[in-house]
C-alpha cells in the first residue's frame, strides 16, 4: 500500500532525515505485543511489499531463468555458468537500475535522500578513482562470484540429498512460514558478522574497504572484501541445516545480492506521484555508515538495543558513538 509523504525533515549533517529519536521497531517487543508482530506481518506479507516483490521474483527465477535440480546433480559448466549469469544480470538490472534512476538521470532529486553530497570522484581512495566504479569492480567480481559459489554448491547438495529440502505441496505451511522466517534470520545471521568485522583486526584488514562508502549507493551494498563477502554469503549455509526448497535459496540470493543494493540506494523510499512506493534504505544503517561503530544490525533484531550499540539519531547518541569508535580503535 502506498503511503502518502510527509514533511521532510533536514539538518546541518543529513539532507533528509525520518523523524528523530528512531522509535523501536523489533519484532521482538517486550512485554511480547501480538498487535504489532500482526501489523508488521500485515506490512510485510499483505501488501505488495519489498519483500513480496522478492518472493515472486524468486518463483519466477526458479521456475524460467535458474537451471533446475535435477540438472545440478552433476557439476557442470553449463548450469553453473547459467548461475553465475542470471545472477549478473540480477545485480546490474537492480544495482545499475537504481543507480541510473536516482544519481544519472535524478528523477527524484534530493527527495528522501540521506546524503546531499554525490558519488565520490578523482579520488585515489577508490580503485579507479571513481566511487561507483570501485563498488561495481567489487561487487560484479568477488561478490557475484562468492554468492554463485555458494549458490551452486547448495543446489548440487539439495540435488544429492546432502542438504535437507521440502516442497509446497507436502508442506505448505512451512514452506510459507520459511519465506516470512528467512529475512530474520539473514537479519540475526548479519548482526553477528558485522560484529565479527569491527573486531579492529579484521576491520582495518577486511570491513574498513565497504566503510569507505560513507555516502551510500546502490552499488556500494555488494563492494566487500572477500573476506567479508565469505563471511556475508555464509547466511546461505543454513540450508544444510533446515529443511527448505529452492525457492528459499533463489529468494536467500537475492537478498544478499540485488537486496544489498536496494537498502543501501542511499534514499529512504522510491516515489511515485508523491508516494512511497518501494522502502529502500533505512536511516538506521545510513547512521551506522556515517558514525560506524552503531547499529550493526538491522531494526528488525533487539541486538543493538540489547548491547547498548543503537544509534537513535540523536546527538547525544552521537557522542556516545564517537567515545566508542575512539576506544575501540585507540
Amino acid at each position: 500500500m502506498a503511503a502518502e509523504i510527509g514533511p521532510e525533515h533536514s539538518s546541518r549533517e543529513w539532507n533528509y532525515h525520518p523523524d528523530l529519536p528512531l522509535d523501536d521497531r523489533s519484532v521482538f517487543q517486550w512485554p511480547p505485543s501480538p498487535r504489532y508482530l500482526a501489523t508488521w506481518i500485515a506490512q510485510n506479507w499483505l501488501t505488495l511489499s519489498e519483500r513480496v516483490i522478492m518472493a515472486l521474483l524468486a518463483i519466477a527465477l526458479y521456475l524460467f531463468a535458474y537451471p533446475s535440480l535435477e540438472s545440478a546433480q552433476t557439476l557442470a559448466f553449463g548450469w553453473v555458468f547459467q548461475v553465475w549469469l542470471v545472477n549478473m544480470a540480477l545485480m546490474i538490472v537492480v544495482a545499475g537500475g537504481l543507480h541510473w534512476y536516482f544519481y544519472l538521470r535524478g528523477h527524484q532529486g534530493q527527495r528522501l535522500k540521506f546524503d546531499r553530497r554525490p558519488q565520490a570522484k578523482g579520488n585515489a581512495l577508490w580503485n579507479f578513482s571513481d566511487q561507483v566504479k570501485d563498488n561495481m569492480f567489487w561487487s560484479l567480481g568477488s561478490g557475484i562470484a562468492q554468492l554463485t559459489a555458494f549458490q551452486v554448491l547448495i543446489m548440487w547438495a539439495m540435488a544429492n540429498g546432502y542438504a535437507p529440502t521440502i516442497t509446497p505441496a507436502q508442506n505448505p505451511v512451512w514452506f510459507v512460514l520459511a519465506l516470512i522466517l528467512l529475512p530474520i534470520w539473514s537479519a540475526f545471521h548479519f548482526y553477528w558478522v558485522h560484529r565479527l568485522l569491527h573486531v579492529p583486526f579484521l576491520y582495518k584488514r577486511v570491513h574498513a574497504l565497504h566503510h569507505r562508502n560513507v555516502n551510500i549507493g546502490p552499488w556500494s551494498g555488494l563492494s566487500m572484501h572477500p573476506v567479508e563477502h565469505l563471511l556475508y554469503h555464509s547466511m546461505l549455509l543454513i540450508h544444510f541445516i533446515v529443511p527448505l526448497h529452492p525457492i528459499h535459496l533463489i529468494m536467500g540470493v537475492i537478498y544478499n545480492g540485488p537486496g544489498a543494493a536496494m537498502t543501501h540506494a542511499g534514499y529512504e523510499d522510491l516515489l511515485v506521484k508523491d508516494k512511497r512506493r518501494l522502502a529502500l534504505g533505512t536511516f538506521y544503517h545510513q547512521l551506522h555508515h556515517r558514525y560506524y561503530e552503531c547499529n550493526y544490525g538491522n531494526q528488525e533484531m533487539p541486538w543493538d538495543r540489547w548491547f547498548g550499540t543503537f544509534h537513535d539519531g540523536s546527538e547525544t547518541a552521537t557522542s556516545d558513538t564517537r567515545a566508542r569508535k575512539k576506544k575501540m580503535h585507540a
